[in-house]
């Protein structure tokens, strides 16, 4: 990553490998990372810092990962990616819910961590500051609701473009099933999620190459979607990071 301006990252877990390995490891990229080892620690460098990102543990000795991201959530607007060993479908779904902008679970690979914080890091800086998005040969014009592919129009539904302003909306972020339901179709239509699942699938058929083999709108199994930019760089050669946590 060739940046002209580092990215300030704050890592807030209690193993101290993990923290340095973070450190040294993404400071080639770009990356300044401070490190605090305790949920309140945390908290109160994100206040004195404002970091442009912040890694999370959940399993913190003082508080629990998720009470901690409820604080931040009350006032932080940057990306918070979550790196713990809960691989549970309830605590992904539970962290994402209450505002993670992603999940990686322990023992994880640098490669990994890097593509998803270039993705979390872009996404935040472009949000929709600009009404046009453009991924590949898609192009969404989000002011005239004009919908292109490799330059030809693409006809959709009010409920199929709904849904893929959502996706762009929270685009490299994942989000869960509830959050779609609710942000499309209210928040009496939660437990449709099969309904979610049919208008994915039309999404899908009009837009990506092969539906069969998406490439643009990923599913994370038993959690929900991402939208992935179809520009965004691939991600080095991955390193395993093992933690005994």
């Amino acid at each position: 990553m060739n940046q002209s301006k580092k990215q300030h990252l704050l890592v807030i877990d209690d193993e101290n490998q993990i923290r340095r390995f973070i450190r040294l490891a993404l400071a080639p990229h770009g990356y300044e990372v401070m490190e605090a080892r305790t949920g309140e620690e945390g908290i109160q460098m994100a206040i004195q810092q404002s970091p442009d990102g912040i890694i999370l543990d959940l399993g913190l000795p003082d508080m629990d990962g998720i009470k901690v991201l409820h604080q931040l959530r009350e006032w932080y607007q940057g990306p918070i990616i979550i790196l713990s060993v809960r691989d549970d479908e309830e605590s992904i779904v539970n962290a994402l819910d209450s505002g993670a902008h992603d999940y990686i679970r322990k023992p994880f690979m640098l490669g990994e961590l890097l593509a998803r914080l270039r993705l979390a890091m872009r996404s935040h800086q472009v949000g929709l500051a600009t009404p046009v998005y453009s991924s590949g040969g898609l192009v969404v014009d989000l002011a005239t609701r004009k919908v292109t592919l490799d330059g030809k129009e693409i006809r959709l539904t009010v409920t199929e473009y709904e849904l893929l302003k959502c996706l762009i909306k929270h685009r490299g972020k994942v989000l869960t099933h509830n959050q779609i339901l609710t942000e499309v179709w209210g928040p009496k239509s939660v437990e449709h999620i099969q309904y979610l699942r049919v208008y994915i699938g039309h999404l899908r058929q009009k837009l990506e190459a092969d539906a069969n083999k998406p490439k643009l709108i990923i599913t994370e199994p038993g959690v929900g979607y991402r939208m992935q930019n179809l520009e965004a760089p691939t991600a080095e050669t991955p390193e395993p990071v093992s933690s005994e946590a």
